[in-house]
């Protein structure tokens, strides 16, 4: 019977061998509080239908294999159907979804397998940092043998000197009648043990080992705590504390005098100022600044770090140290600021600078508003010019001129000097029916300081009172001839109410500006002069500059006096931004750090460290000199305070605190209010500054008792509450004159009166009573005039005057009376003098008192 056979035919009943696709077991849950149960578990074993159709994916019949079981086609037509596609379709889905099996697990093979390698790159970078971990800790540990070796050998070589030493002490030192000195043999142990750490078996010993010292088994090792045991012992070592190593070291280095294993020493050259901090001479030598001090207090000098010291013992430490010194002052920082001389090859034409000079209401403004066709005398508080303005005008031609406005107030001084040095052409406004005045001839004269020429504007030549003959003569006086007279000085009959004259006025500026064939190089770092600055609310510090030089751009960094900053802005007269500013142009410039002095020089600079340099240096000066100003008064305070105690003076101070809007402004009130001091009163400005009253401001005028004075400038809310709260007077004011006049009037009411004296009448002393608790009264006869009681009186004997008081009593008869007159008897008695006599004579007048006005 053949397998076949066997396997497909019938078996007479019994059923053919298969696998069982289940399988069972049994499987022990716990629960909580020691509950268990046993659960039975079935496994079934998913049949897969491979590609090829066949089960498990090895090869099969059609076929069923068994009876009545379907076969591999009608499985498939039945899922097919099921499905509701064909079976091709089936076969497709199926080959799919094996295909992206397999992909999928080719992607999981080679995640799997570039995990593997970045964590093999990472095991390989572990253990490369370890192995130069490794490295670094076994160099140091040979490092550290090393210098444990070397000092191990210098300390025993220390003690080995020592222990000779004493040895050789000891052998010199012996006790009488050969007795053993017990303090001897105690300083000798303490000196064998102390220095040599050992008896001399020891030593010897020390000595033979003395080369194997630094290794693994080398006596120089710290083998454990100092005890007593150790310590007490004879045989046994005594350890070094790390302490007596590193004196042991420092004591080498110094007998070595730096050589060997120190660095060899350097000279440098050392830049030395006039004055200097120990740490900053150190930090310039490369040396210790403990090693500075330290030679300090060798010298006798108990210094510290910050101290400061002068250029001469600075070059004394310095040369001691081995070093060169050069020596420099603070002055150098300034050297080179302005740059070098421009080559005439790079020089450019340049607008004029035109500063309109003159008479207060002489037309000033007025003239410059004809010009720039605009309207800015509303704008002056007034009708008045309080501040330098400064504008550009492109006239008809395309020509540019720079205009400088100056005020014409005598409290102005300084401001018209500053505009006659800062400008190349001087035009003087004349009224031509007010002719020369006071400020005319002051601009005159600012102007021939300058060394600027002259032109001559008469204004208000369109009035019928005008006679600009007049004017013309007049400036003779002043040596100022013009054309038509015979001199080299223009002259031009304006009128800046109709316009009369522009025209003319503007070509004889360019004419003369041609004659001066002004140039400037545009293409270098810019120059030039703060014309007026303020503190601006919103803005900041806020400087008006004309730039001479250069061309000044936004980013620059610039010093102006004791105050710098960078550029943040750059505005015109019309509040237009500019990117830069070139020759001859005036600019307001923002971002400062404060407000500059007017007339002060400005520049930029390379670096903010520069600036910072040279503003340091600035403000120390003006400090010093300061200093010096407060030493001078101080001295002139002394005088008058001799004077004072002599009787000569008596000075009364008015203090005030002014606060303006510009610095020009401050300025003005604060000469003003100088020229109005006398030697008996006057005005001290304790403080002046730019900007709004601030709660400081009212503070300070707190303290010094004085009243505050705002030139078109206010108290913010909390300053005016202040003020209120402690009785401070603020004044505010728009126009100059008015400041002027209140201060001049306080200052004249503190004013001493005038004392005059009146005779009204001559005494004779007839008899001398002495009443009790009265003391002595004259009886009297008027013989000239009349006495009136409380007068001033004179005792005059042989002509002579010997006492002057005041009349205490005047009788007639037992009453008091308020006069006496010619021909009349009468008792009278003196205040607090007694000396009376008779036949003595006595004068009588009264004082009255006129108050006085300052001139």
């Amino acid at each position: 019977m053949s397998d076949t056979k066997d396997t497909g035919g019938n078996t007479g009943g019994r059923k053919p061998l298969t696998v069982s696709r289940k399988t069972s077991g049994t499987v022990k849950q716990s629960f909580s509080h020691g509950r268990s149960k046993q659960v039975v578990v079935e496994t079934k074993k998913r049949r897969t239908v491979g590609p090829g159709g066949s089960e498990g994916g090895g090869s099969a019949p059609a076929s069923g294999s068994g009876k009545g079981e379907p076969s591999l086609e009608q499985k498939l037509k039945a899922i097919a159907a099921q499905r509701g596609i064909t079976v091709a379709e089936l076969i497709a889905q199926q080959k799919a979804l094996a295909e992206r099996k397999a992909q999928q697990n080719a992607r999981e093979k080679e995640i799997e397998k570039d995990k593997a390698a970045q964590e093999r790159l990472r095991s390989e970078q572990e253990r490369k940092l370890q192995e130069q971990k490794e490295r670094e800790e076994a160099e140091a540990r040979r490092k550290a043998e090393e210098e444990a070796r070397k000092a191990a050998e210098a300390a025993e070589k220390e003690r080995t000197e020592r222990a000779s030493k004493s040895s050789r002490a000891k052998s010199d030192f012996q006790p009488a009648q050969g007795a053993p000195d017990p303090a001897a043999e105690e300083s000798s142990g303490r000196g064998k043990r102390g220095k040599s750490g050992r008896d001399d078996r020891n030593n010897d010993r020390s000595r033979n080992e003395a080369p194997s010292r630094g290794g693994r088994g080398g006596d120089s090792r710290r083998r454990g705590k100092l005890t007593i045991t150790s310590a007490l012992g004879d045989d046994a070592d005594r350890q070094r504390s790390l302490a007596s190593v590193r004196r042991a070291r420092e004591r080498e280095r110094e007998r070595r005098g730096g050589g060997g294993g120190d660095r060899e020493k350097v000279s440098v050259e050392v830049t030395l100022p006039e004055t200097i901090t120990l740490q900053d001479l150190a930090g310039r030598m490369n040396e210790r600044v403990a090693d500075v001090v330290k030679f300090m207090i060798q010298q006798g000098e108990m210094l510290r770090g910050n101290d400061i010291i002068d250029a001469d013992t600075a070059e004394l430490i310095a040369e001691e140290f081995g070093h060169t010194v050069k020596r420099v002052a603070e002055s150098d920082v300034e050297i080179g600021l302005e740059g070098a001389e421009d080559d005439p090859k790079d020089l450019k034409p340049r607008p004029p600078i035109v500063t309109i000079m003159g008479h207060v209401d002489h037309g000033k403004t007025s003239l410059l508003d004809a010009l720039r066709k605009t309207d800015v005398v509303s704008g002056e508080a007034g009708g008045i010019t309080q501040h330098i303005g400064a504008y550009q005008v492109k006239l008809k031609s395309g020509e540019r001129i720079t205009f400088l406005d100056t005020p014409g107030h005598a409290a102005f001084t300084a401001m018209r000097a500053r505009g006659a040095t800062a400008t190349d052409i001087a035009i003087i406004v004349v009224a031509a029916d007010d002719s020369v005045m006071p400020q005319t001839i002051e601009s005159i004269n600012h102007a021939k300081a300058a060394g600027v020429p002259i032109i001559i504007a008469v204004n208000k030549s369109d009035l019928e009172t005008a006679d600009p003959n007049k004017v013309l003569t007049d400036l003779l006086q002043h040596d100022v001839q013009v054309e038509s007279m015979g001199g080299e000085t223009q002259s031009v009959a304006v009128s800046a109410k109709t316009g009369m004259g522009l025209d003319e006025l503007t070509d004889a500026i360019s004419l003369q500006a041609e004659l001066l064939e002004l140039k400037a190089n545009p293409n270098r770092d810019a120059d030039g002069i703060v014309v007026e600055s303020q503190l601006d609310k919103g803005r900041g510090p806020v400087a008006t500059v004309l730039v001479k030089r250069g061309t000044l751009q936004r980013g620059d960094i610039v010093v102006a006096g004791t105050q710098w900053g960078k550029v943040r802005a750059l505005v015109d007269e019309r509040g237009q931004q500019l990117k830069d500013a070139g020759p001859s142009q005036p600019v307001e410039v923002l971002g400062l750090d404060g407000a500059p002095d007017p007339g002060e020089a400005f520049v930029v600079v390379d670096t903010e460290a520069r600036a910072r340099e040279i503003t340091d240096y600035r403000i120390r000066t003006k400090r010093q000199v300061a200093g010096k100003a407060g030493a001078a008064a101080r001295a002139s305070l002394d005088q008058l305070m001799n004077r004072l105690k002599e009787g000569a003076v008596e000075t009364s101070e008015l203090p005030v605190v002014v606060k303006g809007d510009v610095q020009g402004s401050v300025e003005a009130i604060s000469q003003s209010l100088d020229k109005l001091s006398t030697e008996e009163v006057r005005a001290r400005v304790i403080h002046g500054a730019v900007g709004g009253i601030s709660e400081s401001d009212v503070l300070l005028a707190k303290s010094s008792e004085a009243p505050i004075f705002a030139f078109n400038v206010r108290a913010n809310k909390q300053a005016r509450e202040l003020a209120e709260k402690e009785g401070v007077e603020i004044r505010y004011y728009s126009v100059i004159y008015d400041l002027i006049d209140d201060v001049k009037a306080t200052l004249s009411g503190m004013l001493a009166p005038e004392k005059r004296e009146t005779f009204i009448g001559y005494a004779e002393i007839l008899e001398v009573f002495n009443i009790t608790k009265v003391g002595k009264v004259a009886g009297c006869r008027i013989s000239e005039g009349k006495v009136l009681r409380g007068c001033g009186v004179r005792l005059l004997r042989d002509d002579v005057v010997i006492h002057e008081g005041k009349l205490k009593t005047l009788k007639r008869f037992k009453d008091e009376v308020n006069e006496v007159s010619s021909g009349m008897e009468c008792g009278m008695a003196f205040e607090r003098y007694d000396d009376i006599r008779v036949g003595d004579k006595i004068e009588c007048f009264q004082v009255e008192e006129i108050a006085r006005t300052l001139d």
